[in-house]
């Protein structure tokens, strides 16, 4: 099957085997709730490396940004590279996550408000949200897996034939185009095929995998597999296989790039084959890149987003002390930021690779593509495609097995033990096995409803940023109100959500979203062709060029609002208005956050107090040793206010000891140097 040979069916095979039985030990170390949530918080220093690199290095984010870069320049790498910026800060959320001494992210909600509905909430959203996620998981294993086992062009059918056709004529019209205007019948074909393309019905490769029947087979003993190791293992399953995947994932992020330059001709062919604005880190707008000010907005939406992630209580909480979650934590993290730079390297290579004729009508199969040319054929040696293969999946296995154990200490303990709360042990235990097999299911069937992962990567940070934002002040501000949480993740979730989705989520034939995707001041087009409020705004008869056209994907509901205020999105680029809509997803949630608080009534000054005493508590890597410090904090919730950065204000910001000062300088350095480093090679490249 297009070089994949026997000795790469069986590394998969025993990598896919390896993972059962890791699971099956550790599960002896997992039979009450603490074990199977957190590993009995017994994870020292290099588990916590694992955990995070596994949780931080999801396959999907190598596919994304080689994918990207090779479509638009290192500028792209930005949807996973502005995590550089946020690190520096996870060297306090991670004490945070550790010192409030909780078992979920919803239980933070029950601790600080006295709300169980607040929790209960939190606990459904995330399910949801863990659904999208193992989606997005799923979505990268088939569409490497597919373009690695392409069909020859003998075993074509008529209608997938006409498909590559119609790709490769689009190519020509294209390189037409550039050179004078399209007119008449041209004219006509080429808008036919670019509505063709948007609505994905235009293929480079026909892969075995494409039929539907085939998606679900792959999708089903995928998720079999993850399934089985996470509903025996639990946390410590999951930290045991990240181990080994977190090994995996550095030999897929390495395989490509000596390889691939190999192919080329070597360093020096990529600044003559690839054209210099792809080499700039820092685009510009106007050119559809991603420029300085998209990157501080983006930024600033993945670090409120990544607050509100399920796993942080699980990974965190699992820690020995905060110092273990501390250095393991950023340790792990800034492994994958070095990935990130292989990965965009990767794409440029591509990008050398893959142009003109050659080019890919789907950047996502750029990863299998280059697996595919690179490392099998009949001069291939036997094995790589395995292990690249491999890697993919042990990478996607990692992302999904924290998100489920995570998933399922949320039903459990926020949810099912609500309602039955003198729930045995073993029983909590068995509940939490089957809540895993069913969030697995369900993301599996949600894959089949995203068509991209830049998409799938968008409506991560799109869906978190709700209750990030109450997570943010909850461990900062003690003026937050219940109904300040309330209000504003209701307004969220509806415009930041809803309404935005709202074409994916309900029936097209629904009249309220029939309205909205076919209404004439919505279905406009800016100067480039881009859907001002949609994606894409296309024909709803392709082949007929005076049919209605139509909005498709998400609306951009953020430069609607915008627009009533002055914005002119019509004026914009595609980056200048995902720049302004992540500026307004950002902030939104605060000012509601903020303006509530002070007009609702807070909560229980003794509890309130209670709760940030045990943030100032440090925890003692002896279980009886902390046990007995917070005895001392309920007694005195306030001896440790001394420590305030702002005495006498509802900030909780503390001031910085040893610890913080040498590790947060550390981190600024680190972030710097991989800047740099990153900034330095692709000088080079571009210099040849």
């Amino acid at each position: 099957m297009n070089g994949i040979h026997l000795i790469d069916i069986l590394i998969v095979l025993g990598y896919l085997v390896l993972v059962i039985v890791l699971g099956k030990v550790a599960a002896k170390t997992s039979k009450d709730q603490e074990g199977f949530f957190l590993a009995g918080r017994k994870m020292g220093k290099l588990y916590q490396f694992f955990m995070n690199f596994g949780n931080s290095t999801e396959p999907q984010g190598a596919v994304t940004t080689a994918s990207l870069v090779y479509a638009n320049g290192a500028s792209k790498s930005w949807l996973t590279f502005q995590t550089i910026f946020i690190s520096p800060f996870y060297w306090f959320v991670y004490v945070w996550f550790r010192r409030v001494r909780l078992t979920t992210v919803a239980d933070l909600f029950e601790d600080r408000f006295n709300s169980k509905w607040l929790a209960r909430v939190y606990a459904c959203y995330q399910i949801g949200v863990a659904v999208l996620l193992i989606a997005v998981g799923n979505l990268t294993a088939y569409s490497t897996t597919a373009s690695l086992v392409l069909k020859p062009e003998a075993d074509w059918t008529t209608t997938e034939k006409a498909s590559v056709d119609g790709y490769y004529n689009l190519v020509r019209l294209e390189k037409q185009a550039a050179t004078a205007p399209l007119t008449g019948a041209d004219k006509t074909q080429h808008d036919t095929l670019v509505d063709l393309r948007n609505t994905h019905q235009l293929h480079r490769y026909i892969s075995y995998l494409d039929p539907v029947w085939a998606q679900w087979a792959f999708y089903f003993v995928f998720t079999a597999v993850v399934g089985a190791y996470m509903v025996m293992g639990g946390m410590k399953g999951a930290a045991m296989n990240n181990a080994l995947q977190g090994l995996l994932v550095v030999a897929f992020s390495v395989l490509l790039v000596p390889v691939g330059l190999h192919a080329i001709g070597g360093w020096h062919q990529l600044a003559l084959k690839v054209s210099a604005d792809k080499f700039q880190l820092v685009g510009q707008s106007a050119s559809g890149q991603y420029g300085f000010w998209f990157i501080v907005a983006f930024t600033w939406a993945s670090l409120v987003q990544i607050l509100g992630l399920s796993a942080n209580m699980g990974i965190l909480g699992s820690a020995t002390n905060e110092y273990a979650a501390r250095f393991g934590g950023a340790s792990g993290t800034y492994a994958k930021r070095l990935l990130i730079i292989l990965w965009a390297f990767t794409g440029l290579i591509g990008a050398a690779m893959f142009a003109g004729r050659d080019a890919l009508s789907e950047p996502d199969m750029l990863w299998g593509a280059m697996s595919n040319r690179l490392l099998g054929g009949a001069e291939a040696v036997p094995g790589l495609i395995g292990l690249m293969l491999a890697g993919v999946l042990a990478g996607t296995m990692g992302i999904l097995a924290a998100k489920a154990v995570a998933i399922s200490s949320l039903f459990v303990r926020n949810i099912y033990r609500h309602i039955w709360p003198d729930v045995p042990e073993a029983q909590a235990v068995r509940t939490a096995r089957w809540a895993i097999v069913g969030v697995l299911v369900l993301g599996l069937g949600a894959a089949r409803l995203l068509t991209n992962l830049e998409q799938g990567v968008k409506l991560i940070i799109d869906v978190n940023i709700p209750f990030g934002a109450a997570v943010m002040l909850i461990y900062t501000w003690r003026r937050l109100t219940p109904a300040a949480v309330w209000t504003a993740v209701a307004l969220a979730v509806f415009m930041n959500l809803a309404v935005p989705n709202c074409n994916m989520i309900a029936p097209p034939t629904f009249p309220v979203v029939s309205q909205l995707v076919h209404a004439p001041s919505l279905t406009v087009k800016d100067a480039n062709g881009d859907g001002v409020y949609f994606d894409a705004v296309v024909h709803t008869d392709p082949s007929d060029q005076t049919s209605p056209l139509v909005g498709t994907g998400r609306f951009n509901l953020e430069c609607y609002i915008l627009s009533k205020f002055g914005l002119q999105p019509v004026n914009l680029n595609k980056t200048g208005r995902d720049t302004a809509r992540y500026f307004f997803d950002g902030i939104f949630p605060f000012v509601v956050l903020i303006l509530v608080s002070y007009l609702t009534k807070g909560t229980d000054k003794a509890r309130v107090d209670l709760f940030y005493g045990k943030m100032k508590t440090p925890v003692a890597g002896n279980p009886a040793l902390d046990i007995a410090a917070m005895e001392e904090t309920r007694e005195n919730p306030g001896r440790f206010d001394h420590l305030k950065l702002l005495p006498g204000t509802n900030w909780e910001f503390l001031k910085w000891d040893k610890v913080d000062t040498i590790g947060f300088i550390c981190c600024l350095a680190t972030s710097g140097a991989i800047i740099g480093l990153f900034v330095l090679l692709l000088k080079l490249a571009a210099a040849g």
